[in-house]
Order: C-alpha cells, then sequence, then structure tokens
C-alpha cells in the first residue's frame, strides 16, 4: 500500500487480486492446482476460486489497510471429491487477513467500488480467474472506464515488490537449489531450520548424471530427475524439464524427452524444482558414457569460461542486459578461436551472427516463477536481495554446414542460479558440478573393494559383492582349490556380465546373479556333505563339512526367498 500511496496520493484505494481457477486436462480430471503467484505473494492463500482485497481505512492514511479474503462457501458433497476446504473461518486464521467473507458476498462490496472517489487496482485486461472476472468485476471495469478514476493496473506494482528478495525468500531458494542440485545423504534429520534441511541433500542432479549409461531413454533421466527432486522434499517441478540428447540438445524448448541418447552423445538437462513455493532453474550438459570427446571438451570449455566470465560481473549496478552484451562479446570471440565464425568478421556483424548459435538471452529474473517478474525491465541495474540466473549456451545444428563438422550436432548450456549481493555474488546452485574434470569423476566415480571396482550407483551390487567377499572371507583355507577357483570365475563373469567392472566393454540387462550362484553352490555343497533336503542342524565329519554346513545355516539366516537378503542385520535387499 505504500507503494500505491507514492502513485496517487490522497484518494482512497481498493487492490483486488484473484486466485487461480482448477484447470482441468478432460471432463472431470483436474490439473494438480498451482496458485496464482502474486496472490500467493500477498497473502499466501493456496485454494482456488478466491478474491483478496486491501482497502484503504477511511479517516487513516497509508500504509494503513485491512485485508478481506473472500473464499468459497464449505460443501461437504464437493469436498467428499476434492478434499476440504478452508471455509471462511479457516481461510482467516491460516493467512492472518482481518476479514474472511463467502464468494458470493464479494458483489455487495463490487457496488461500493464505483463511486469516483475510490481508486480501484486491479488486472482486467489479464484476468487471472475468467469466471470471476466475469461474474464480478466485468461490469465494474465498465464503470470505471467511463469515469476519471480508472481501473489501474496491480501487477507490475507487485512485481516490483517481488524483484527484490528478502533475507527469508532467499533461505527458502537456497533450499530449492540444493535439492536440484545435489543427492540424498542416507540420513533423517527433525529439525526444520533450513541450515539443517539443507544438509539432508546431496546431489540430485548428480544422482541423474550417475544413472547415464549408455544407451538410456531420456525419459528415464527425465523420471530419475524428478524422483530425486521429489525425494529430497520438493513439491513439484518447477517447468516440465529439457532433457535433450544429441542433436535434440540444440532446440531450446525441446520437452518431449522420449528418444534414446546414444553412446558418444551429449545429454543437455535444463530442470528445476518448486520448494515452498520458491523455485530453481538448473542446466547441465554432459557425455552420456562419462568421457568428453575433444569436439565436444572444446565446445563445452568455451560456454564454461564464458559463464564463469559472466558470474563474475552480477553486482549491483550493472543489469542483465549489460551482462547480455558482455556474453555476446565473449562467444563471439570463443567461435571465432573454435573456427566457428571466421577471424575477419567485422565488429557490426559480430553480434547478429553470434545469436545464430546463442540466441536467448543470458539470463533472466528468478523467484516464485521460473521466468519471475517478467513485467521487469532486464536493463535496470542489479541490487542486493535479486536472484538471476546466468546461462549462455552455444548450439551448432547438425545440418549446419558453415560450421566445422566436428561441431556439429553439439549443443552446451550451462546455467546457475544466483543472488546478487553487497560483495560477492551467491550461487544457489554451487553444489552442481560442471567443471570438465568433475563432470567425468561424478560420472565414471568407482568404489573399489578388495580389487574390484565398483560404479557407485549400483549400490545394492556392490552389497552383493561385499557379501561374497565376505563369505570368501570367512571359507576354510582346506577348500578345494578348484572349488575356489570355480566360484571366482562365476562371479568375474557376474561382474562382467553386469558392468560392474571397469574394465567392462559390452552392455548387458542380465539382472546380477551372483547370490543365487553362492546359494546354489552352497546348497550343493550341503547337499553333499549331509544329503538332499537335509537342513538340521548336524555333526559335521571333518573341519570341511563343518565349514560348509555353518556357513549354509549362515545363508540362510540372512536370506528370504521373497524379500531377497541382508547384511550383518541390516535391511533386506530384493535379488
Amino acid at each position: 500500500m505504500a507503494r500505491i500511496q507514492q502513485e496517487v496520493p490522497g484518494m482512497d484505494h481498493t487492490v483486488i487480486l484473484l486466485s487461480n481457477p482448477t484447470y482441468y486436462m478432460s471432463n472431470d480430471i483436474p490439473y494438480t492446482f498451482h496458485q496464482d503467484t502474486n496472490f500467493l505473494y500477498l497473502c499466501g492463500f493456496q485454494e482456488p476460486d478466491s478474491i483478496l482485497v486491501l482497502q484503504s481505512l477511511t479517516g487513516k492514511p497509508l500504509p494503513s489497510h485491512k485485508a478481506l479474503l473472500f473464499v468459497p462457501r464449505r460443501d461437504p458433497s464437493r469436498e467428499l471429491w476434492d478434499g476440504p476446504r478452508s471455509g471462511t473461518d479457516g481461510a482467516v486464521a491460516l493467512t492472518g487477513v482481518d476479514e474472511g467473507y463467502t464468494i458470493e458476498e464479494f458483489r455487495h462490496l463490487v457496488a461500493k467500488l464505483k463511486d469516483e472517489s475510490t481508486v480501484v487496482w486491479y488486472d482486467f485486461t489479464k484476468p487471472v480467474h475468467p469466471q470471476l472476472h466475469s461474474d464480478y468485476l466485468l461490469h465494474l471495469a465498465e464503470v470505471k472506464a467511463r469515469s476519471k478514476n480508472r481501473v489501474r493496473a496491480i501487477r507490475p506494482l507487485v512485481q516490483s515488490l517481488r524483484l527484490v528478495k528478502s533475507s527469508a525468500e532467499i533461505e527458502r531458494m537456497k533450499i530449492a537449489g540444493k535439492v536440484t542440485s545435489q543427492r540424498l545423504i542416507p540420513q533423517f534429520y527433525n529439525d526444520s531450520s533450513p541450515e539443517v534441511f539443507v544438509a539432508a541433500f546431496s546431489q540430485a542432479f548428480m544422482e541423474t548424471m550417475f544413472a547415464s549409461k549408455t544407451p538410456v531413454n531420456e525419459a528415464f533421466l527425465y523420471a530419475k530427475f524428478e524422483f530425486e527432486c521429489r525425494a529430497r522434499g520438493a513439491d513439484i517441478l518447477a517447468y516440465p524439464p529439457v532433457v535433450a540428447g544429441g542433436n535434440r540438445s540444440n532446440t531450446l524448448h525441446y520437452v518431449k524427452n522420449n528418444q534414446l541418447i546414444k553412446d558418444g552423445e551429449m545429454v543437455l538437462l535444463d530442470g528445476g524444482c518448486e520448494s515452498s513455493c520458491y523455485v530453481s532453474d538448473i542446466t547441465r550438459t554432459w557425455p552420456i558414457n562419462g568421457r568428453f570427446t575433444s569436439p565436444q571438451a572444446e565446445l563445452y570449455q568455451a560456454v564454461l569460461e564464458v559463464q564463469k566470465s559472466c558470474l563474475r560481473l552480477c553486482s549491483s549496478g550493472v543489469s542483465l542486459e549489460n551482462i547480455y552484451s558482455f556474453m555476446l562479446t565473449l562467444i563471439g570471440q570463443k567461435l571465432k578461436d573454435l573456427g566457428v565464425l571466421q577471424q575477419s568478421i567485422t565488429e557490426n556483424h559480430l553480434f547478429k551472427a553470434v545469436r545464430k548459435y546463442c540466441p536467448h538471452h543470458v539470463g533472466h529474473y528468478l523467484g516464485m516463477d521460473v521466468h519471475d517478474t517478467p513485467d521487469i525491465s532486464r536493463s535496470i541495474p542489479l541490487q542486493p536481495g535479486m536472484v538471476i540466473t546466468i546461462e549462455p549456451g552455444i548450439y551448432i545444428p547438425e545440418n549446419d554446414a558453415s560450421a566445422p563438422e566436428r561441431f556439429r550436432g553439439i549443443g552446451v548450456r550451462i546455467e546457475d542460479d544466483i543472488v546478487v549481493t553487497e560483495n560477492t555474488p551467491l550461487i544457489l546452485s554451487e553444489d552442481c558440478p560442471k567443471e570438465i574434470y568433475d563432470v567425468e569423476q561424478e560420472e565414471t566415480s568407482t568404489k573399489t573393494l578388495n580389487g574390484l571396482h565398483l560404479h557407485s550407483p549400483d549400490r545394492n551390487r556392490a552389497q552383493s559383492l561385499c557379501w561374497y567377499k565376505k563369505y570368501l572371507a570367512q571359507r576354510s583355507r582346506r577348500m578345494v582349490v578348484r572349488q575356489e577357483s570355480y566360484l571366482k570365475q562365476q562371479a568375474r563373469f557376474t561382474c562382467k556380465q553386469t558392468r560392474i567392472g571397469q574394465s567392462c566393454t559390452t552392455a548387458s540387462n542380465l539382472k546380477p546373479i551372483w547370490d543365487q550362484v553362492l546359494l546354489n553352490y552352497m546348497r550343493f555343497t550341503f547337499e553333499q556333505t549331509f544329503g538332499s533336503g537335509c537342513k538340521r542342524r548336524v555333526k559335521p565329519r571333518d573341519p570341511l563339512q563343518a565349514t560348509s554346513a555353518n556357513l549354509y545355516r549362515e545363508f540362510f539366516s540372512t536370506y528370504s526367498e521373497d524379500k531377497g537378503y541382508r547384511v550383518d542385520g541390516g535391511p533386506y535387499i530384493p535379488y
């Protein structure tokens, strides 16, 4: 209301904001409800078909005002299908507004707003809720259009408030950035503070990188990314992510995400999540097989160096337009160095040539929406508390005959979320790897177990092999060498078939089988010693037989046909 006082002093003012309606994908099947962010910013109410009114108080100067919330009447028959509604009392209790009314009572207020002495602030040109606009506000807007005090747009004023984030908002955005960029730590916390909540997360983008094995479908990486975000407490994805393999990464808004990514190709993942009404927006590009080819590395490193240079400009007084011009200049030089653009190109034609390979802006504002506060110009100087993205890219389609052949079909974008501060910018997505060395390390990260290298995503397989190594360590050294050799050969075969070993060169969809190999072998040993079907405790005849029988019983004490097996009393791991 203080902003309104600055705009039009000395008048009575009424601000009206509508909530979003419920949208339907077909007939009576609703989409997941998502609130209008301007409405949500001012009152925090998360239900559809509602109206927020802010009114100046007669005889009191602004910013003194009262807040009214008009909500649908409680309806038990509808709530049976759609879930409980807050009603008027619940709306007041939840949001802290001064008064709550049913939506039908809004009609009485509208009649009073036609007075010439009242300035109405409402976005009648772009009504958020067409039905509420038609039922209650269309006639008011027409009446006001014929008066001196026409209806004024409230959206630009609300966006100017949303542009600079409070410390509480930045804490929410830190969480969204952490959830997106990190993977879960296997611990649980009761403390709900942002710091502890963030500590419970470690790399979701990284988990998706871990899941990259050739060939892989884009749909799998899409599902993996969404799962990792939601498993960490994200409410929803912030937008349909781009999961683009190979040449499809040159389509900026590619969202089909249903094609196979082949060995040797890169994948571009542009994704983000929403947590407590605030969103993240991060992009990474990486080779699906874990190793950059020389052309891929050249192009990737060029984009990375441009991005890091742009990040250093994110400070007070610099605008996004300034950074954009700087980015175009840097990309132009990089493209010359790579041989994509000719060295002789003039400065007058450079920006046009660069826009062919980077057709989008350097970044945008970020907050409750991905493209937050879109009515705010990118030419205004940045100031502390603003949150922006920096996302340079270079895209060379495979049919671009003017580009060097080795770069054709490669698209690279690297995007981070940045809080502008008084000093060094705060990068919310800094935990997500982007250096070439770090990206390759994350994808080929291995664990070594007694000389056997395990890819860390294969945790169930690693547990199985740990069990196997434990079994071998406990076996009597008097075991027959031939039997020992047989088991080792079986384990080596299984390891290669399931791509556990680093030296594996072929992929296989075979399920890990070494547990069954062990089970069959120990059953064979036990039955050879004590007879087929014998599971009772018997007195062994010699140390060799005793070792076999004890190990067999030990195995069955941790084995379940239905649940799988467990190690050291831990949870069952399915086969």
